[in-house]
């Protein structure tokens, strides 16, 4: 990875050719097309946060702009994305962002939308051996490495002597799951190699499906007698199928747990001390640097992105901005209810309300 000088959202307007990208007027795409931008979600299942965020927050940058667009959910569904991405070129898309389902699918719609003269955008996740000609996404070794930093504090907290830790890893065909592993086994490795952690169960949960992931976990809790001491979920939907399990065999708020994503659920769980922290990523942020760049691409501009990021399939270095997030713990998640990814009266509606004031949120 080749870091460089953002020229984006997170640290201003992106320049294209010396101006602001963003504009208004009858603005005219490659060959005069008009600009439509296709934006193609993953699912609503993995994470509230593509539909209760990017899609909102995506929708509101394109709409300011006054640029068409069309943002539709493959729901996990691989043939739908496909479906989605062909119509949306049928259509007259000009730009294509895409969260893919998996590198393979991903790939085989963006060498197509290529091959009819449609730009493309790898949005959060980056679709190996892709031709996308921009990702924007947070730095995912980061979020992991806050993971795994995050679960030493919790554990240190709770005073625990060489804990058994158990990694419930994202889904295996999502790169961003191997970046968020590598960040936090960057920080747990050494704790096992010094012995001063015991490394317990490590398995991946397909396609991040929060079900999966507590049946994986009820086995992992079996197979060592109940023994687990600290729990790595890589986001807030396995942390919070992990903590129902834990629930059940009274563990809860005993063992810590991580997540990712700041959700509703994992905040809660967290002011409830049933999770010891999670990832903020400023969504907004992101959706708004992918827009931006979304618009000048479909205005026929060029964009000065100084950040690359090498694709491990391919060694091809694609243009990229890289955002930065945030550990959150009980003492601060009044920080995510201040930037407004969440509501006040979402997050302290009924029984959290007065766990809410303990923590300044009122």
């Amino acid at each position: 990875m080749r870091r460089g000088i953002l020229s984006l959202t997170a640290v201003g307007l992106l320049t294209v050719g010396g101006v602001a990208a963003c504009g208004d007027g009858e603005d005219t795409g490659p060959g005069g097309a008009t600009p439509k931008i296709g934006v193609i979600l993953p699912d609503s299942a993995s994470s509230a946060r593509w539909e209760t965020a990017d899609r909102k927050f995506l929708a509101a940058a394109f709409d300011a702009a006054g640029i068409a667009h069309d943002i539709q959910n493959a729901q996990g569904d691989k043939a739908a994305f496909q479906t989605i991405a062909d119509q949306m070129i049928t259509n007259g898309a000009t730009v294509l962002m895409i969260v893919n389902l998996d590198s393979g699918t991903g790939k085989a719609v963006l060498d197509k939308a290529k091959s009819q003269g449609v730009a493309t955008i790898d949005y959060d996740r980056l679709t190996l051996g892709g031709s996308a000609q921009y990702y924007v996404s947070f730095d995912n070794e980061v979020v992991g490495k806050q993971q795994g930093e995050g679960l030493v504090k919790c554990l240190a907290d709770k005073g625990a002597q060489n804990p058994v830790v158990a990694e419930l890893n994202g889904s295996p065909t999502d790169n961003n799951a191997t970046l968020f592993k590598n960040g936090y086994d960057s920080v747990l490795d050494p704790k096992y190699a010094s012995k001063e952690y015991t490394k317990g169960p490590d398995q991946s949960v397909p396609e991040w499906n929060n079900t999966q992931a507590g049946t994986i976990f009820e086995q992992m809790l079996t197979s060592t007698g109940g023994k687990i001491d600290g729990v790595l979920a890589a986001n807030d939907g396995l942390g919070n199928a992990v903590i129902s399990v834990l629930k059940k065999n009274n563990l809860n708020g005993k063992v810590p747990v991580t997540g990712q994503d700041a959700t509703v659920q994992g905040l809660q769980n967290i002011l409830a001390g049933d999770q010891c922290m999670t990832v903020y990523k400023a969504i907004k942020q992101e959706a708004d640097a992918a827009a931006e760049l979304a618009i000048a691409l479909a205005k026929g501009e060029t964009s000065n992105v100084e950040t690359t990021v090498k694709d491990p399939e391919s060694g091809r270095d694609v243009p990229s901005v890289l955002l930065t997030p945030k550990a959150i713990f009980k003492e601060n998640v009044k920080d995510v209810v201040d930037d407004g990814y969440v509501t006040q009266a979402e997050l302290c509606a009924g029984e959290f309300a007065a766990r809410c004031a303990e923590v300044g949120i009122s």
